[in-house]
């Protein structure tokens, strides 16, 4: 019921719209002040700082995330120059995508991605947050763009890719449909 009204209902769109426009803008913020701020953005503090006080449990002071802190180590830390890039670039674009309602549900997943790596490197912050809004977002699937440019590109995009899906289509009694 509740997923029927979020992908559907109009009133719901309008409520996403706003979600989406307020975690589009944090995005968007985050991106800008990496790009535009005073020093040059580097995340290699950051991962160092995750891979020297990685995420532990209190108990046993065991690492809970031990592959992600490898990934860092061995991957990131190592492409740190890329990553200095792609991170900046990916929040602003991120946050244009959801300002603009454009490929929303793309959008918001790299965020839901980008958010999860902060936390398993041990950054709080707003990160819950965006991922519970996130979420919601996702669950709308494409009635959160609705009120966005997704009204106008998502039936492109269904056609374009509707001409090329060349597999098989089964009748509902099991024969291909010709």
């Amino acid at each position: 019921m509740m997923m029927n009204w979020l992908r559907g209902n109009k009133y719901a769109a309008i409520l996403l719209t706003l979600l989406r426009i307020y975690v589009g803008w944090e995005w968007l913020t985050a991106g800008w002040h990496k790009i535009a701020g005073a020093k040059p953005f580097n995340a290699a503090g950051f991962m160092k700082g995750a891979i020297a006080g990685p995420v532990a449990d209190n108990a046993t002071h065991e690492t809970l995330y031990p592959t992600f802190i490898a990934f860092l180590k061995h991957v990131a830390l190592p492409n740190v120059k890329l990553l200095n890039v792609i991170v900046p670039w990916g929040e602003l674009l991120v946050g244009a995508g959801l300002l603009l309602g454009a490929l929303t549900t793309t959008a918001v997943l790299f965020g839901l991605l980008m958010n999860f790596m902060y936390m398993f490197a041990g950054t709080v912050s707003t990160n819950p947050w965006l991922i519970l809004l996130g979420f919601f977002i996702v669950a709308a699937g494409a009635n959160a763009g609705k009120f966005g440019v997704d009204h106008y590109i998502l039936p492109y995009l269904h056609e374009r890719f509707k001409k090329h899906d060349r597999a098989p289509k089964l009748h509902a009694r099991g024969r291909l449909h010709t």
